[in-house]
């Protein structure tokens, strides 16, 4: 496991509670209640980070939703989300000097 997972304030709750299932006013309390734990978690930058980098499709994530994260990263804002097993790497230009 990666370090600063190891020392996340969600290592002690039911992992559910980090993935809202559907939408609406109970989905919402649930995205709630994860927000208030990664609030009071000392690595939740290093989480978000790690949310940003490999774009999982759903879940909060150092605080955040997925339409959070994708609101913070507008350069990919308008990408269409993936399932994680339908992601492909991605061939970026070199970038000349």
């Amino acid at each position: 496991m990666t370090g600063w997972m190891d020392r996340a304030a969600c290592q002690d709750v039911d992992p559910e509670l980090f993935f809202p299932v559907g939408s609406g006013e109970l989905a919402d309390e649930q995205a709630a209640a994860a927000r208030a734990v990664c609030d009071r978690c000392r690595v939740r930058l290093e989480c978000l980070a790690f949310a940003q980098r490999i774009q999982p499709s759903d879940g909060v994530w150092g605080g955040l939703t997925v339409d959070e994260r994708q609101a913070a990263r507008p350069e990919v804002a308008d990408r269409p989300r993936l399932r994680a097993a339908d992601r492909r790497p991605v061939r970026r230009p070199l970038r000349s000097r």
